[in-house]
């Protein structure tokens, strides 16, 4: 038995979260924000049979696929604030975050 751990952007949860209904895969989602980007993101805690950890890590790669956006930069902390620009950058977001652990116990009431 394995957990599962994968880090999506909100924009990818509900597909992700469907295609996870279709294949009879049980999943748990938490709400959780990221730390460079400050965007939402969900987590997906999912505990499943070794055998069947490939076709999760497929349904997650084709649900949840990295794309560019365009965003203003944060502000220059202790930097001379008159000479600062904030001009747009463009930064890779989306795509999967995933974690496999091993469970030593797995009970389910």
């Amino acid at each position: 038995m394995k957990m599962v751990i994968a880090i999506v952007q909100d924009k990818d949860s509900n597909r992700l979260s469907q295609a996870l209904v279709e294949s009879n895969i049980r999943a748990t989602k938490l709400a959780s924000t990221g730390g460079f980007l400050k965007s939402g993101n969900t987590t997906f805690m999912i505990g499943i049979e070794e055998d069947r950890i490939e076709g999760v890590l497929a349904l997650i790669k084709e649900n949840c696929q990295s794309r560019e956006q365009v965003m203003a930069p944060l502000s220059s902390i202790g930097g001379n604030v008159e000479s600062y620009v904030p001009y747009p950058v463009e930064v890779q977001v989306g795509g999967a975050t995933v974690f496999i652990l091993p469970i030593d116990q797995f009970i389910q009431f």
